[in-house]
């Protein structure tokens, strides 16, 4: 079902909870398009202020100029091309970010990427790795779980992370940069850079001409240029600082973003395309499989047997497969058909009993 909503060119939009994935986008349009089921869609409305939940997947698309709080969603989000502020109370999926404005976000569950944004990015808590790359403003992450890579932020940056982080960055004239690191912490910055570096480590290398390396030092103070930038830089493991680009293809300890060198923050793009296809292939498969089921359903009805043990399908995955069916070990339904059914499904083109009779059929009950 799609539902057009007209609030403005600035809307303020409230998402109070999302039950699957949610697809966000701005675009130049007056109005907000939504599209999800029809019965698992609510939506209130007063003026510029509008009240959206949905208990299933939902897309949408809003004038760039929207306002968004989102204070819930199961499932994973992609979220582009807005300029208003966006706030983001807890998600429990992956969320991908590209083309925003401000980004103030409590709790994250899962991955984050965000790749462009105008105004600050905040962070309370992220549970997994974070990559941040192309950001105007200032970035403040309290607390990171695991892995951080950060490439391109001009404003200055506050972090502190459980494992390790890699930053490529070009440090601004009076910016500050305090990052802590229960593992290690490689920085890259051009050769030209001005910066006072204040680090602290088990091992800090630093790989800058006319820079010497003390091999017994645990703590030093290295004024780069003019000094305009000032690092505060704290690891549990080892500090690296180089102004060679390829520094990352050799520290083979830098987790999730070792050798990604310059290009390690596309992940969130690749991940979206992934779905993309995924989605695309198993709706062709769906269709393709649809005919047959059908021709089956005649057949199904006739045999029709309670089904035993019951039906549960539970929230679809990164590889679409539909989680908690019971599947007799022979015959097996074929992925395809097993699709074209809870499409069916969905689409109420049959009933949940005439699913349960269908599936019986195909896995030859009696």
């Amino acid at each position: 079902m799609s539902k057009t909503i007209s609030a403005g060119r600035t809307p303020n939009i409230q998402i109070e909870s999302i039950s699957g994935d949610l697809s966000l986008v701005g675009w130049e349009g007056d109005d907000i398009l939504l599209k999800a089921d029809d019965e698992e869609l609510q939506v209130s409305q007063d003026g510029d202020q509008v009240k959206i939940s949905c208990s299933d997947d939902l897309s949408m698309r809003v004038p760039k100029g929207a306002s968004v709080l989102i204070k819930s969603i199961s499932g994973d989000a992609s979220i582009r091309g807005l300029m208003g502020s966006i706030e983001l109370k807890d998600i429990s999926g992956d969320l991908s970010m590209r083309d925003v404005n401000s980004v103030a976000i409590e709790t994250v569950h899962s991955d984050f990427s965000l790749r462009g944004s105008k105004g600050n990015l905040s962070i309370r808590k992220a549970d997994a790795d974070v990559s941040v790359r192309d950001v105007d403003g200032n970035v403040a992450l309290e607390s990171i779980s695991d892995d951080l890579a950060l490439r391109d932020v001009r404003g200055s940056i506050s972090a502190n992370v459980g494992e390790d982080v890699v930053m490529y960055l070009n440090p601004q004239p009076g910016a500050a940069y305090s990052v802590t690191a229960g593992d290690d912490i490689l920085l890259v910055m051009p050769p030209k850079a001005n910066a006072t570096l204040t680090l602290s480590a088990d091992e800090i290398d630093i790989d800058w001409d006319g820079v010497d390396n003390d091999e017994d030092a645990t703590s030093r103070v290295v004024t780069l240029g003019d000094g305009s930038a000032a690092f505060t830089l704290s690891a549990g493991g080892d500090i690296r600082v180089s102004n060679r680009a390829d520094a990352g293809d050799s520290a083979e300890d830098f987790g999730n973003f070792a050798g990604m060198g310059m290009d390690w923050s596309g992940f969130g793009e690749r991940i979206s395309r992934r779905v993309e296809q995924v989605t695309a292939r198993a709706t062709r498969k769906a269709e393709e499989a649809a005919r047959r089921a059908e021709h089956k359903a005649r057949d199904a009805e006739r045999r029709s047997r309670r089904f035993k043990g019951g039906l549960e399908i539970g929230r679809w995955g990164w590889d679409f497969s539909p989680k908690g069916v019971p599947v007799p070990p022979k015959p097996q339904v074929s992925e395809e058909e097993r699709v074209a059914i809870l499409k069916m499904l969905q689409e109420k083109k049959i009933t949940a009993e005439q699913a349960e009779q269908l599936l019986a059929a195909l896995e030859g009950g009696s």
